[in-house]
């Protein structure tokens, strides 16, 4: 089937040895996904481990989803990101975002006070960085000054882990779009799509990725699925995620797993449409069922392109 809709995964790191994550994005690129994107938890290094992974894993395109921004500073990640480039011949999607209160203030201590003011400094000081520019930027959350030496590598890709409409503008005004996660299809259609596109043509910038994703399982057994599932996601949506909650209000379901695509073949093609239809640049999906269902999911999501 064809799709304006690139297709990804999001490869399970948790409990993942590092040939485990290789042969998880082996397996993609044998499918033919298009991308294989790393989260970033308290655990392994996504953008180290995609360094590895790209040299044993040609062709397929790299992404992280999404590395927090309030533990690294801007000098420190773009150059990370660019030793990810250089050694992976260019095939980096830098995914950052500025994750939860309960997380920065709770695991890292720094503060959380107007992450929008936090973000928008931080990507004044990270995007010259990575498009290989002197900074000299002094602002009220962060000083940045330097330039980088790293050769051979290109600029990468860099897009925002947006849901809030500033935080969507934001997305829009100084990077190559947003990626986001526990959000519908109604949500995407008539808030992600139309604020991130707006900012991004006010500031002359070309039309953004949307990157999109979810948890995705080819099943014929859905509700034991969904059931397990939700243990999964029991606190999503929870006090200490407001910006999850707010999204499955907008899309109109009571809990993450609501927005999950779950079913049969015909089934999740048919939610997956949808996402294109709603102006979706790219899909990630989570997979989460057994190995055979696993492997329906991956054989349908490839045929996104």
């Amino acid at each position: 089937m064809s799709s304006d809709m690139r297709s990804g995964v999001l490869v399970i790191t948790h409990g993942a040895t590092l040939d485990g994550v290789v042969e998880q994005v082996r397996a993609a690129a044998q499918a033919g996904v298009g991308t294989a994107w790393l989260p970033q938890v308290l655990g392994s290094d996504a953008l180290t481990t995609l360094a590895v992974t790209g040299r044993e894993v040609p062709g397929i395109q790299l992404g992280t989803a999404v590395v927090p921004t309030y533990p690294r500073h801007p000098l420190a990640l773009a150059g990370q990101a660019l030793t990810v480039q250089s050694a992976t011949g260019g095939r980096l999607t830098l995914g950052i975002g500025p994750s939860h209160r309960a997380t920065i203030e709770g695991a890292y201590g720094h503060s959380y006070d107007r992450p929008l003011r936090h973000v928008r400094e931080y990507l004044l000081a990270l995007a010259p960085l990575l498009r290989g520019e002197s900074v000299e930027y002094r602002g009220e959350t962060l000083t940045a000054v330097g330039a980088l030496d790293v050769p051979g590598a290109t600029p990468p890709s860099l897009v925002l882990a947006a849901l809030g409409p500033a935080m969507l503008r934001l997305a829009g005004e100084q990077t190559d779009g947003t990626v986001t996660q526990f959000t519908g299809p109604r949500t995407i259609a008539d808030h992600v799509v139309p604020t991130v596109t707006r900012a991004a043509s006010r500031s002359g910038r070309p039309g953004p990725r949307v990157v999109v994703g979810l948890a995705v399982c080819v099943t014929n057994d859905r509700s034991a699925r969904r059931e397990s599932l939700g243990n999964v996601y029991a606190a999503v949506g929870t006090g200490a995620e407001p910006s999850y909650r707010a999204m499955l209000d907008r899309e109109g379901v009571a809990t993450a797993v609501d927005v999950a695509i779950i079913g049969d073949e015909t089934t999740v093609e048919r939610e997956l449409r949808r996402f294109a239809d709603a102006g979706a640049t790219e899909f990630v999906a989570t997979l989460f069922g057994t190995d055979q269902e696993n492997a329906r999911s991956l054989e349908l999501i490839a045929s996104f392109g």
